[in-house]
């Protein structure tokens, strides 16, 4: 619960301090000081709560248990990361700089409001919380018609499947007279009412579009790519994961007796969105837009652990959660200072930036899921749990044959670094604050590959 205000009243503050202060980089000391001050907040509240019980609010329609708590720790320590890295970019994106961060802060309380909400309600408003903020930043760059575009497009698709979560939500009540989650689990498998049916079938299609699971995939590529490439880093990793969680926790908590009813769906939409996003991020010539089709790719494996109704599953998308943010937000953040957004662009990076590259090839070898990387212990996570759930052995299998081929793109980018002949042109210069932020970053991936327990703590 601290971290929700904290969140909300540092957004706040975030907000006058535009009005107040003009200097671009005294706002953004200030907001990393705000983030920070927040990380710390989650900490605190995670060591208050180590030996209590969950804290239920709001005539329990939220229920903060250690799962919740630590993993807003984990998101606020990824959103500090992110704000450290890409602070200098996301001052250059327009004027209103301390508006960015507001909303950055207030999509932060709607993540924290998804990973321990009870009731249906207060799942809507997590949310919305979450995304209206998402349609304002993707239109930032007033200057750029794609910028524009990728607004107006996800704004509504948006509001579409809002009307199909509302509509979902409408129909469980009516099936059970409860918008608590709690209440879910005593629906009978063998004899659930059709209407409750067709509201999870509602709610499942809402969540889907929200992580980016094919077939209601496509709005991603055209808004991650017509994004501010600084806003992008954060939509399709700290936003991905929370997103991720609110679905988990409702489809284990809520739905998970009525697993043999949406577990094969799933298992599809699974099997699709691996498909889908790892052929198509094949044929793409923009590093940009491969890793738009690349977030897809990883939305299939995290779908694993909503399709596994087990322990292994939670565990799975805390690591997964964390160990993708940090490797994309650093893939991002080398990213956005190049020139030319091609793959022809980062010809001879490693002759002319040999640390930068060097760093970028740890990235993507953790996005391929190379081991001694966060990458290849978030995939063995979450495909560990589905082999526990049984009956997914052949997705799983499926899994691994579509990261095979996902290593043919990420290592296009490694190739050309290193391989080809060329003149890696960089717009803005990386200075040695950059190299040593990109360092720690890359100290992360590997921790995460080698010790994954310290970022599990006792969950």
């Amino acid at each position: 619960m601290k971290a929700i205000i904290a969140a909300t009243l540092l957004g706040v503050i975030m907000m006058f301090t535009g009005l107040f202060v003009k200097d671009k980089k005294q706002v953004v000391m200030i907001a990393v000081i705000a983030f920070l001050a927040l990380l710390g907040i989650t900490i605190w509240e995670v060591q208050a709560a180590s030996s209590a019980a969950p804290e239920m609010l709001f005539n329990n329609m939220l229920r903060i248990d250690s799962y919740a708590l630590w993993f807003n720790m984990m998101m606020a320590g990824c959103t500090f990361l992110y704000v450290l890295l890409m602070g200098k970019d996301i001052m250059r994106v327009g004027n209103h700089v301390a508006e960015y961060f507001t909303l950055i802060l207030f999509i932060l309380c709607g993540i924290f409001l998804l990973t321990g909400y009870n009731n249906l309600l207060m799942l809507f408003i997590g949310i919305e919380i979450m995304s209206i903020p998402q349609y304002i930043l993707a239109g930032a760059d007033r200057r750029n018609l794609k910028s524009n575009e990728a607004s107006l497009k996800y704004f509504l698709m948006g509001a579409f499947t809002t009307g199909l979560l509302l509509m979902g939500i409408t129909l469980l009540y009516g099936a059970t007279g409860s918008f608590y989650i709690t209440d879910f689990a005593f629906l009978r498998a063998d004899a659930l009412n059709p209407m409750a049916l067709a509201g999870i079938l509602f709610i499942l299609i809402s969540f889907a579009f929200k992580v980016s699971a094919v077939p209601m995939h496509m709005w991603t590529p055209d808004v991650y790519d017509g994004s501010p490439t600084a806003f992008t880093a954060f939509m399709s990793t700290i936003v991905k994961a929370g997103a991720f969680v609110g679905f988990l926790r409702l489809f284990h908590i809520a739905f998970g007796s009525l697993s043999n009813h949406w577990m094969l769906i799933v298992a599809i939409i699974t099997a699709a969105t691996l498909l889908v996003g790892n052929i198509t991020a094949v044929f793409q010539q923009s590093v940009k837009r491969m890793l738009a089709y690349s977030s897809i790719a990883q939305a299939g494996f995290m779908l694993f652990a909503i399709s596994s109704v087990n322990a292994s599953a939670w565990q799975g998308m805390i690591i997964y959660g964390v160990a993708y943010s940090v490797a994309t937000i650093g893939m991002f953040s080398v990213l956005i200072k190049m020139k030319d957004y091609t793959y022809d662009g980062f010809n001879g990076l490693a002759k002319k930036q040999p640390v930068v590259a060097f760093f970028t090839t740890i990235f993507l070898l953790s996005l391929a899921g190379i081991p001694l990387t966060g990458g290849f212990i978030d995939k063995y996570f979450v495909l560990n749990a589905a082999v526990q759930q049984g009956g997914l052995l052949w997705l799983v299998i499926f899994a691994l044959l579509m990261a095979a081929i996902s290593v043919y793109y990420y290592f296009r980018v490694i190739i050309a670094m290193y391989f080809k002949q060329g003149d890696a042109e960089m717009a803005v210069e990386i200075n040695s604050s950059d190299r040593i932020l990109l360092g720690i970053t890359c100290a992360l991936v590997i921790l995460l590959g080698v010790a994954p327990h310290l970022f599990l703590g006792s969950i």
